[in-house]
C-alpha cells in the first residue's frame, strides 16, 4: 500500500467522505442500470419493432459481461493501480451509457449495454477498493462499507420506480442519459480526490479465462433467443452457438486448471458448501431476475398501463425489499442460513405460483402485489443466507474471490435465467401457450433444484456457531 493513501486517511478524514460520496453515486447508478430498463422494456421494443424475447438482451447483455469480466476488474486495480482502473470503468461506463441513450438502431443499444457491463465489471472492485484504503479498519470503515451497500440496495430498488417515472416524462432514452452528467461529476473527482498509487508486482492476468466466462454465457443466450424464432432465418445458427457455449464452457475449465493465476483458483472449488451455495445462488437468481420482467410484461403489454402506472405498480416490491433488508440479518442469526435459504426459495415458488394465477384470470394489475411481496421476501431471506455461506471459513486470501464469485453467481444466474425462461416462455415458436404460465413453471422448475441445492449444503459447526453468535 502506498505511502499516499495512508497519509490520506491521517490527515483527510473530509477527503475520504468526499470520495465516499462519489463512489456510492457512481455505485447508485450501476445498481439502477440493473433494475431500470424492466419498465421501459415495451417501450424499446415499440421503437425498434423487437419482441419480448429479443428484449432480454437488453437486461442479460449487463448483467453477462458484468458479471463475467467481475474478477478480471479486481484483478486490474492490484496489477495497474485502482485509481487508474476507476478512471477506465467509470469512462467505459459513462460513454456506453450515453451510447445506449442515442442508440439508432436495436444492435447498437445491445452492443451498449455489453459496454456499460465490461464497464460496471472494472470500476466497481476498483472503487470498493479505494473506499477499504482511505477508511482505516474499524468504526469508520465500517459506516463507510455500510454506506456504500446502502446505495447498492437503494440503486436496485428505485431502478423499477425511476424507469417507469422517466419513461413516461421523458421517453425511454433518459434512463440511460439521465446518469451521464453524474458520471462526469464522479470522474473529475476521482482525478483530484482519490489518491495515485504505484501499481503492484507485474502477475499473469487470466484474459483467456475471462474471455471465456464471457463467451460462455453469451453464446448461450444467443442459441436459446435464436432458438425461439418461430421463422429463424438462419436455422442453423441456434445450434452452432448452444454448442461453442458448451465448448468455451470446456476450455474455461481447462484453462482455469493450467493458468498460472487463475480467475478462480481450483482449491476454492473443492469447498463443497461454497459450491453448493454459488449454485443455489445462480438457480434462485434466475428465478428473481425473471419475475421481474413478468411483472414488467403483464402490466404493459397485458394490461396495458402506461410506463409510470406500471412504475407505481412496483412501488410495493420496492418498500418490500427495503423492508425485508432490515428484517432478515436479524432472523439469520436465529434460524441459521439454511433455513433462511430454503424460506427464501419457498416465498419465490409462491411468488412465481401467483404470476401464474393472475396471468390466467387475468387479474387487474394490484392482484401482482402479493407476488411482489413474496418476491421481495424471497430474495431477502434467500440471496442474504446464501450470501453468508458462501463467504463462511473463507481465509484473508480468498475472501475477494469468494465475495467475486458469489456475485457472479448472482449476476450469470440472472442472466441465464431470463434467457431460458423468460426467452422460451415468450418465444413465438410457443405460440399458443401462456407465455407468463410457461415462464413460471419454468422457474419453478429451477427453483425446484435450487431447494434440492440448498437442502444439501451443511456448514461447519463452527460456522453454525457464528451465526447464532
Amino acid at each position: 500500500m502506498s505511502s499516499d493513501i495512508l497519509s490520506s486517511r491521517r490527515e483527510s478524514p473530509v477527503r475520504a467522505w468526499l470520495v465516499l460520496c462519489c463512489m456510492a453515486m457512481l455505485q447508485f447508478f450501476i445498481a439502477v442500470d440493473v433494475t431500470v430498463v424492466n419498465v421501459a422494456l415495451p417501450s424499446i421494443g415499440a421503437d425498434f419493432g423487437v419482441g419480448g424475447h429479443a428484449l432480454t438482451w437488453v437486461v442479460v447483455g449487463y448483467t453477462i459481461t458484468g458479471g463475467g469480466l467481475l474478477m478480471l476488474g479486481g484483478r486490474l486495480g492490484d496489477v495497474l493501480g485502482r485509481r487508474r482502473i476507476l478512471l477506465l470503468g467509470t469512462s467505459v461506463f459513462g460513454a456506453a451509457s450515453l451510447l445506449a441513450g442515442v442508440a439508432p438502431s436495436f444492435a447498437v443499444l445491445v452492443a451498449a449495454r455489453l459496454l456499460q457491463g465490461a464497464g460496471e465489471a472494472i470500476a466497481l472492485p476498483a472503487a470498493m477498493a479505494v473506499i477499504v484504503l482511505m477508511f482505516p479498519e474499524g468504526p469508520r470503515r465500517s459506516r463507510a462499507l455500510s454506506v456504500w451497500a446502502a446505495v447498492a440496495s437503494c440503486g436496485l430498488v428505485l431502478g423499477f420506480v425511476l424507469s417507469g417515472i422517466i419513461t413516461e416524462l421523458l421517453g425511454w432514452r433518459w434512463i440511460f442519459l439521465v446518469s451521464v452528467p453524474f458520471i462526469l461529476v464522479v470522474l473529475v473527482a476521482a482525478v483530484f480526490l482519490v489518491p495515485g498509487e504505484r501499481p503492484a508486482e507485474p502477475a499473469p492476468l487470466d484474459l483467456p479465462g475471462a474471455f471465456l466466462l464471457v463467451a460462455a454465457p453469451l453464446l448461450f443466450t444467443l442459441g436459446v433467443v435464436e432458438a425461439g424464432e418461430a421463422d429463424g432465418a438462419m436455422p442453423w445458427l441456434p445450434p452452432v452457438a448452444l454448442a461453442g457455449a458448451v465448448a468455451a464452457g470446456a476450455l474455461f475449465i481447462r484453462v482455469e486448471r493450467r493458468s498460472r493465476n487463475p480467475l478462480v483458483p481450483l482449491r476454492f472449488l473443492r469447498n463443497r458448501p461454497r459450491v453448493l451455495a454459488n449454485l443455489a445462488t445462480a438457480l434462485l437468481s434466475a428465478a428473481l431476475s425473471t419475475s421481474f420482467l413478468l411483472f414488467t410484461y403483464y402490466l404493459q403489454d397485458r394490461l396495458g398501463a402506461g410506463p409510470l402506472q406500471a412504475g407505481l405498480t412496483m412501488l410495493p416490491l420496492a418498500v418490500s425489499l427495503i423492508l425485508v433488508s432490515v428484517l432478515v440479518p436479524r432472523l439469520l442469526g436465529r434460524w441459521g442460513p439454511q433455513v433462511c435459504v430454503v424460506t427464501g426459495i419457498g416465498f419465490t415458488v409462491l411468488a412465481m405460483a401467483a404470476i401464474a394465477l393472475v396471468s390466467h384470470f387475468g387479474a387487474a394489475g394490484p392482484a401482482l402485489i402479493p407476488a411482489m411481496v413474496l418476491i421481495a421476501a424471497g430474495m431477502g431471506f434467500g440471496i442474504v443466507g446464501l450470501q453468508y455461506v458462501a463467504v463462511t471459513g473463507v481465509s484473508e486470501d480468498d475472501a475477494g474471490i469468494a465475495s467475486g464469485v458469489q456475485r457472479a453467481a448472482d449476476q450469470l444466474g440472472g442472466s441465464i435465467g431470463i434467457t431460458i425462461y423468460v426467452g422460451v416462455g415468450f418465444a413465438p415458436a410457443l405460440d399458443g401457450i401462456d407465455p407468463f404460465l410457461a415462464s413460471s413453471f419454468l422457474a419453478v422448475a429451477g427453483l425446484a433444484a435450487a431447494g434440492f441445492v440448498a437442502w444439501r449444503i451443511s456448514l461447519p459447526a463452527e460456522g453454525v456457531k457464528q451465526t447464532a453468535g
